[in-house]
């Protein structure tokens, strides 16, 4: 698993454990976490999960007029150092 992968599942395990059942993604970029929020979470939780989520390189919170709520991070993946990672070059 990518470190992204790590990262984000570690993300996940937090949220899961504070009672916000997480799904984690692999996309080709990043991999992403998300949870359903309910209305019902205290200050002292909703501490606790941006503790959870400021682990990743973005996360925000996704709310609708039917009063549903996501949670979403994202842990971006490692560009490559090694290899033709800016294309051929011209030499003259």
């Amino acid at each position: 698993m990518p470190a992204s992968g790590v990262r984000a599942a570690a993300i996940a395990a937090r949220l899961s454990g504070l009672g916000l059942p997480a799904r984690v993604e692999e996309h080709d970029r990043h991999t992403s976490v998300e949870a359903e929020v309910p209305e019902s979470l205290t200050a002292d939780l909703w501490r606790e999960v941006l503790k959870a989520v400021a682990e990743a390189d973005r996360f925000g919170l996704l709310a609708t007029s039917l009063n549903d709520r996501t949670l979403w991070a994202v842990v971006n993946k490692a560009v490559p150092t090694t290899g033709d990672v800016g294309g051929p070059s011209i030499q003259r």
